[in-house]
């Protein structure tokens, strides 16, 4: 039997939460069967309460400094690039790409394409409390962005914290947020809901997501696959 073709050697920062960890890795193992290829990934488990910590008490600077090291090792076990598969961690994207030994794909200029792809102008956000409110979609000046109300950010936040920890979701979990997301689009006159917390995936998909959305997580695993086959 003829062996298979491997890519370029990704490196994933695992661990934030474990659920999207998982998701990212099975989107990427299916991803390269359908071409292929073999999967050549190495990968490191983070600290989620620290990167929390970090992110919350705007930290920039330490965070970046905490996963530059885990870069690093993933860099000398064979990595040639890097992905983060959270939102939260890239609050201090611009130091960390200034300390990364290698490239890192970067999951807000992901949503960010996409958005300006789909003519979306108006959105708002579903993620950690981090993301939403420490504008990390300030850094794209594609769409304007609509915060929700303070009530709405705590449902979205704790709705979302209870799946990282838990690494599922439940049929509850998924219609309180939906319904969340249907009244913001009503309410704000909305284009779409950035999807921007990879764990969201384990409450919405494909067939199941019946309000105008960015997928984070999908167009981020695109743009990893990109720079695989580039």
């Amino acid at each position: 039997m003829e062996e298979k073709a491997a890519l370029r050697c990704l490196g994933l920062i695992g661990g934030l939460g474990v659920g999207a960890t998982v998701h990212y890795y099975q989107a990427l193992a299916k991803a390269h069967e359908a071409r292929g290829y073999v999967l050549n990934l190495v990968m490191v488990h983070a600290d989620m309460q620290r990167v929390l910590r970090g992110a919350g008490a705007g930290e920039t600077a330490r965070l970046a400094g905490y996963l530059a090291g885990l870069i690093r090792r993933m860099a000398s076990a064979g990595a040639e690039f890097a992905a983060i598969p959270a939102v939260t961690p890239h609050i201090c994207i611009a130091e960390l790409v200034m300390l990364s030994p290698i490239r890192i794909v970067n999951l807000i200029d992901a949503i960010g394409r996409e958005v300006l792809a789909r003519s979306f102008h108006r959105v708002s956000i579903f993620g950690t409390r981090f993301a939403i409110e420490k504008k990390l979609f300030g850094q794209m000046p594609q769409a304007e962005i609509v915060l929700p109300s303070p009530d709405e950010i705590n449902v979205i936040h704790e709705t979302y914290l209870e799946m990282a920890k838990a690494g599922r979701g439940t049929k509850e979990q998924y219609e309180r947020l939906r319904g969340v997301a249907f009244r913001l689009i009503e309410r704000e006159r909305l284009d779409a809901i950035l999807l921007a917390g990879t764990d969201l995936s384990l409450v919405f998909n494909e067939s199941n997501t019946d309000f105008p959305h960015v997928d984070g997580a999908r167009v981020h695993i695109e743009g990893i696959m990109r720079e695989l086959l580039g």
